[in-house]
């Protein structure tokens, strides 16, 4: 079996790549592998071509990495309640991947980073999940079990991790919201695991 979670994001200011490395930190504290990626920015007119490899952060995605994966974390800021347009534009260009069902029956979980408290995270981790439910993924969030998800009083919800990083970008990552992020990618790890054992 594959013993990789992917996590893969779109970051502009930083404050979604934090959230991936803690998911990530979380499902290494699963005991599975996981490997950061991130896709790259998109423009209205391309002038350049974006190197193969990114100038900081995580190495681009390849159409690989799904294919290698025992289950997805992915994660975006919020563009107007949606996910941002480079992670769309990926997520647009995998119908090979949904043809061929690289995907289909591995767990998922999404993640968000968003300016104000009511930004649009909820609706942002939904625009993500619909692609995933389309690809046959079986989604999964925080449930209220984790003690974060009751204290918390800035990002973090059952739908996945998130972060309210402020108008100026000056927020930490609280502490609720770190726990929550590593708790999801505990839960990922742990539901890929199980998925992965012979009944």
């Amino acid at each position: 079996m594959p013993h990789t979670i992917l996590v893969l994001y779109y970051s502009r200011s930083g404050h979604t790549a934090q959230l991936a490395r803690l998911v990530a930190r979380g499902v290494e504290e699963a005991g599975l592998e996981a490997r950061l990626r991130q896709v790259p920015p998109v423009a209205p007119v391309t002038e350049v071509a974006q190197p193969p490899e990114p100038d900081e952060g995580a190495p681009y995605v390849r159409r690989e990495d799904l294919a290698e994966c025992a289950g997805l974390a992915l994660g975006s800021p919020t563009r107007f309640g949606n996910m941002a347009a480079p992670l769309k534009h990926f997520l647009d260009a995998t119908g090979a991947e949904w043809a061929s069902g690289t995907l289909a029956g591995k767990p998922a979980a999404v993640f968000t980073s968003t300016s104000t408290m009511h930004g649009g995270q909820e609706s942002t981790l939904l625009s993500m999940a619909l692609p995933l439910l389309h690809h046959g993924m079986l989604l999964l969030g925080i449930p209220y079990t984790e003690p974060a998800l009751n204290a918390t009083a800035s990002g973090g919800t059952p739908y996945g991790a998130s972060h309210v990083a402020g108008l100026k970008g000056d927020n930490p990552i609280s502490e609720h919201e770190r726990e929550l992020a590593r708790a999801l990618g505990r839960r990922l790890a742990g539901v890929a695991r199980k998925l992965a054992t012979p009944a």
